[in-house]
């Protein structure tokens, strides 16, 4: 596509949209307006709870939290396990109050790496509204999300984080990342330093929160991670193949990156008889076949783990201050793509434009299933043993590991595949109290707001999840369609969840609700199209 005319130029930030929209591919519908959640209360109380805090500190209760205007102005011990509460010992009544005995809380979920949508091809259909979205991951305990490209533009992602700060729609807290128009292989309309330093300027002042990158030129690359550590924007990069030739997700993490995204640019780091990826005969990386079953190739090229190069790589990272949103989820149809295709909640939440787009098709981002193979299997199950050990020592020696979903893409849905970051995360070798950490605490100081949200404290912001079991127990519990149980007594099968209760900002929403919502959507978007799962 030819770039427009210069009195055509998109606002900075917007090129991307811009680029999408010139090619029949419309931005998702808003959220005008908020149709569930009770409150805010001026006194909101959750009585006898017992506190999982986010810290990385085992439960302990029973506790009563207050939350005043939206914080949290008492977290109280009231008693002693198995023993009956004081009276005297509990703080005054309110005029909303939640009975917590026997159940657990959390801090509110932070997902960073979102999309509110994706760029679907005309064919496909329209993509999912934003209210769709908003609802699954309120109804999966996500009370932030970090928009890593705002493909719908970032004066619409602006005006829709506006919308969900005065609590005006059903959504959870949105960072904005203008994506940098500055790669190889995707819209470019930078080609200097000095443009890219005027352009972070003005998505600064344009209100964005951060920066995503795909690679650039490295001239480019490092004048625009100067600038953003100038203005005190924060930044994140998916490290496209077209751009690591020249520099890798260690470069740019000595430069000032704040996060790396999935896993490029990392085993490339780690290479050892070569700088670049021994690439197969034929490969082109516009086909999408051949992009993501070469992608699984390149940690079986690097290093292994404890080796030398491996140590030193892991402490060059850690020196920088370096974070990692791994995203194992989006690409675990890759090491089982039946299992994938075939999970539970498909058939009644996944949007049936959403279900088309996954489905193998050339040109479609994602959709590359066309001659996926064992042997592809086996090469990425291998990938994610390499790429887990990497991150798990990460984490051990004090790095920061966020958790993010890009949900949208390769058979991951909203919410769901936030869940089931949390479970490979577990399987990485994370304990489910470093499981949640990471999903509370580590990404809110990714995004530079961990003196706001993240954990349970008197002061933050009151995102709060309540759940009748504990989670940390089984992950599977947080899943809107449940984990399978069966009820000895009775010899049934059931699907019991823990979550019955998400509060952000002090709105209390009822995830059940939320899922039913979001489940009538989807029939009306199947009888609108026939479009199954």
């Amino acid at each position: 596509m030819a770039p427009p005319e210069p009195d055509q130029q998109p606002a900075a930030g917007d090129e991307f949209s811009a680029m999408f929209a010139a090619a029949g591919l419309p931005c998702a519908e808003r959220a005008t307006s908020r149709d569930r959640g009770l409150g805010p209360y001026r006194r909101l109380l959750l009585r006898g709870a017992t506190v999982i805090d986010g810290t990385g500190a085992p439960p302990w209760g029973p506790a009563d939290i207050v939350v005043e205007d939206g914080r949290i102005t008492v977290l109280k011990a009231v008693g002693t396990p198995g023993m009956a509460v004081n009276p005297a010992r509990r703080p005054a009544a309110g005029d909303h109050e939640i009975d917590c005995t026997g159940k657990f809380v959390t801090p509110g979920f932070v997902d960073c790496h979102a999309h509110i949508g994706a760029p679907f091809h005309a064919e496909n259909g329209p993509m999912p509204s934003a209210d769709y979205v908003y609802k699954l991951w309120l109804a999966h305990g996500v009370t932030t999300v970090r928009e890593t490209g705002c493909f719908n533009g970032l004066s619409w992602t602006l005006e829709q984080k506006r919308a969900s700060a005065e609590n005006r729609i059903a959504a959870p807290r949105i960072f904005a990342y203008a994506p940098f128009p500055g790669t190889n292989d995707y819209v470019k309309t930078i080609h200097t330093p000095e443009a890219a330093r005027a352009w972070i300027e003005n998505v600064k002042e344009r209100a964005a929160d951060g920066i995503k990158f795909f690679g650039a030129p490295p001239t480019l690359m490092r004048a625009a991670l100067e600038e953003c550590a100038r203005t005190g924007m924060r930044s994140c990069c998916h490290h496209a193949q077209l751009a690591v030739g020249r520099m890798n997700a260690l470069t740019t993490a000595q430069w000032g990156l704040t996060s790396s995204e999935h896993s490029y640019g990392l085993p490339e780091a780690l290479l050892e008889r070569r700088t670049v990826q021994d690439f197969p005969q034929g490969y082109d990386y516009r086909d999408e076949y051949l992009r993501f079953s070469a992608a699984g190739q390149t940690f079986l090229q690097a290093a292994k783990p404890g080796s030398a190069k491996w140590e030193a790589v892991l402490a060059a990272f850690l020196e920088s201050g370096h974070s990692f949103v791994p995203t194992f989820n989006v690409y675990d149809g890759n090491r089982d793509l039946m299992r994938t295709r075939r999970a539970d909640w498909h058939e009644r939440y996944t949007d049936p434009t959403l279900w088309a787009y996954f489905q193998p098709q050339r040109g479609g981002h994602g959709a590359y299933w066309y001659r996926w193979s064992t042997t592809n299997e086996v090469e990425w199950r291998e990938t994610f043993r390499l790429w887990m050990a990497f991150v798990n020592a990460y984490k051990n020696l004090g790095g920061r590991v966020g958790v993010g979903s890009d949900s949208g893409f390769m058979y991951q849905v909203y919410g769901f595949g936030y869940v089931r970051e949390l479970e490979l995360l577990q399987e990485a070798g994370f304990h489910p109290l470093e499981v949640l950490r990471a999903a509370t605490l580590h990404g809110a100081e990714l995004l530079g707001v961990g003196d706001e949200i993240g954990t349970l404290e008197t002061g933050k912001r009151a995102d709060i999840l309540v759940h009748d079991r504990n989670p940390l127990d089984d992950f599977k519990l947080l899943y809107g369609t449940g984990a399978m149980r069966l009820e000895d007594g009775t010899t049934e099968v059931t699907w019991p969840r823990c979550l019955s209760a998400t509060i952000k900002d002090g709105i209390v929403y009822d995830p059940a609700e939320l899922l039913a919502d979001v489940a009538g959507m989807v029939e009306a978007r199947k009888a609108a199209n026939g479009a199954t799962p």
